[in-house]
Order: structure tokens, then C-alpha cells, then sequence
């Protein structure tokens, strides 16, 4: 058996232009569910998700009522969104390996992920959380720091620090290596820091799939899927040369980020996390959509990273 992350976009829970009903989230993750079942079967594995949407509505939920509420802080926000995310995601592939008659034990687990409190990032704020946004809509957003998303319109940013460590890694690979999967580091993990040895919450928001890379790498896991809303990445994107990528080498990747093609506000933490599982001695990573998972694990579709 191989150990295998895969981190699933916030696509394959919510897709753009969705109202984020119930039975809308639900029908999206059991589909996920049906295109990863062969590798969730045969394979020893961690799943982590994306939570930018879910989370961004949280924030705006909390802000609306706190005339009438105590505000919480977005690392609680966060944890929150870990929960009833984590419980979909738990509950319907519990769900699905019923049906299909494999007998593998499921468990949620709520991740904190260390950062530096002197992380430059806390500065300088590039993660999107929450909705899409028209310009003339910006008015909604008063007392937050938007940017205009490389993908559509404007959106909420906040700090993204890097994770230094997912404190319940040991946890974490005992359940891996008793075969137990693991559904964890919803939205890149809760951020804390320490402080006299102490963990403290702090508002910001982990990038999944780094998060994802510094889980997988620290238990050596042997290949990383990461799921996002396009089937390739792609150099020059949305110019006239757009260029998809079938396979791509360690150092053409590195070369490529370099050189800025790949923006840090969408595919460039994919990209930063593959080279990092990599140079840790993972062996590959497969970037796709949800609806070519399955060619992508035979190698017919998607980008295959390799050193």
C-alpha cells in the first residue's frame, strides 16, 4: 500500500456561483467520494480540504451579528468551519465505503498548525477567503483588506503565515499506520503559535496545500494528490500563449515559479507545496480537477510532478 494525501479544493465541496445549500454540498462530496474510491481502497490515506469559501461566510456571518453576539476571533471561525466540513466529509464516505462493502475505519481529526508570529506574511495579507465579489459590491466588505482574485472579481484577504508543524502529526500516523483514514488540516489547519511554551490562536489563515505538504512530508508519505478547479496547470495563463503542462520535472517547476508564473494567491502554493514534497523525498504529485482524477492517476490526464 502506498500513502497517499489528497487534498481536496474547495471545488469539490462548493463550486463557483453555488448557493453552498445542504443537499448541493452533499451531492459534490459523494461524487468526489466516487472518483477517489479506487486510490481511498488500495491506499493508505490522508484527506485534507479547502475551506476559503465556508470560512469567508463564517467571517461575514460573525460580523453581521455582532451587535447581538460576542465576536469570535478567524482561528475560532476556522476551527469551526473544520468541524461541519470535517463531519460532511467523514459521514459521507463512511457512507460510501458501506456501500460499496470496504471495511476501512473513517475519523475526523481537528488540526493546529504552528506558525511564526514574526512570519512576514502577517504584513502583508494575500489569502482569499469568502465569496466572489463585483467591484460595485465592495462596499459589503467595509473594515477588510480585498484584492482583486486572479480568477473573478474581488475577494477578503488575510495573513497566510507558512506551517512550521501539524502538532497532531504522531497522532495522525499511528491511526495511518493501523489503516484508519484520515480526514484533516481542513483549510490548511488552525493557525497557533507559542508562547512560553504555550499554544495561542492567531487570526490568519494556513494554505491548504502547504499545510497538506508539511503533513505529508513529516510522515513520509509517498505521493500527494491535490484537487483544484482546473484538469492542468498552466504557464501563461489566459494569454495568447497559455501553455497546459502534462508533465513537469522538479526543476522546470521551480524555474516556472520563479520566474512568476504561477500567482500566489491561487496556483502558486500548489506548485510551492509539490516542490517542497518533493525535495523531502515524496516521489509525485498529480494536479487536476475532480473530474479527471481518475485518467490522472493512470497517466492520462492531468500534471504529473516528479523529480
Amino acid at each position: 500500500m502506498k500513502k497517499i494525501l489528497i487534498a481536496l479544493g474547495g471545488n469539490a465541496i462548493l463550486r463557483k456561483g453555488e448557493d453552498g445549500s445542504y443537499n448541493r454540498l452533499i451531492n459534490h462530496i459523494r461524487d468526489t467520494y466516487r472518483q477517489l474510491l479506487p486510490i481511498i481502497e488500495n491506499n493508505k490515506v490522508v484527506i485534507t480540504f479547502g475551506n476559503g469559501p465556508q470560512v469567508g461566510i463564517l467571517a461575514i456571518q460573525n460580523e453581521l451579528a455582532k451587535n447581538k453576539f460576542s465576536q469570535m476571533p478567524l482561528d475560532v471561525i476556522g476551527a469551526e468551519s473544520q468541524g461541519w466540513l470535517g463531519y460532511l466529509l467523514e459521514k459521507e464516505l463512511i457512507n460510501i465505503l458501506k456501500e460499496n462493502k470496504i471495511k476501512r475505519d473513517v475519523i475526523t481529526i481537528f488540526s493546529q498548525v504552528l506558525v511564526d508570529k514574526k512570519d512576514k506574511a502577517f504584513k502583508n495579507p494575500t489569502k482569499f477567503i469568502g465569496p466572489f465579489y463585483k467591484k460595485h459590491e465592495l462596499h459589503k466588505l467595509k473594515g477588510y483588506k480585498i484584492k482583486k482574485d486572479p480568477r473573478q472579481g474581488y475577494r477578503r484577504v488575510v495573513p497566510s503565515p507558512n506551517p512550521i508543524e501539524v502538532i497532531e502529526k504522531n497522532v495522525i500516523k499511528r491511526l495511518v499506520d493501523n489503516k484508519t483514514i484520515v480526514i484533516t488540516c481542513g483549510g490548511g489547519g488552525i493557525p497557533v503559535y507559542k508562547k512560553n511554551n504555550e499554544l495561542i490562536g492567531v487570526e490568519a489563515v494556513i494554505d491548504k496545500d502547504l499545510a497538506s505538504e508539511c503533513l505529508a512530508s513529516s510522515l513520509k508519505f509517498d505521493e500527494m494528490i491535490i484537487i483544484t478547479d482546473i484538469n492542468k496547470v498552466a504557464i501563461n495563463y489566459k494569454k495568447p500563449n497559455q501553455k497546459f503542462i502534462n508533465k513537469l520535472k522538479l526543476k522546470e517547476a521551480e524555474k516556472y515559479l520563479k520566474e512568476g508564473q504561477f500567482p500566489s494567491g491561487s496556483m502558486g502554493p500548489k506548485i510551492e507545496a509539490s516542490i517542497n514534497f518533493l525535495e523531502k523525498n515524496g516521489k509525485k504529485v498529480i494536479i487536476t480537477n475532480i473530474q479527471n482524477i481518475g485518467k490522472s492517476i493512470k497517466g492520462l490526464n492531468g500534471t504529473i510532478i516528479t523529480k
